[in-house]
């Protein structure tokens, strides 16, 4: 999987994504959500609502990258 889609990433390769700080930046500079691609992104490529959604693992990773220190 080397490039996004209009479609986002299936949930549950969200854990895999949230290591890979390309797809992070990409999502960041095209501010398109990581997983529904709706506008308005965090500094871990998702929008308010996915954000809201997300599991403990994933919050941790999220974590990372909103404090800056990526995956």
């Amino acid at each position: 999987m080397e490039r996004l889609n209009s479609e986002g990433f299936p949930r549950d390769r969200l854990l895999w994504v949230l290591t890979q700080p390309r797809f992070v930046r990409e999502a960041r500079r095209i501010d398109a959500c990581l997983l529904c691609r709706a506008h308005r992104v965090n500094d871990a490529g998702l929008c308010d609502a996915c954000h809201a959604t997300l599991s403990d693992a994933e919050m941790r990773l999220v974590e990372r990258w909103m404090n800056g220190t990526g995956p």
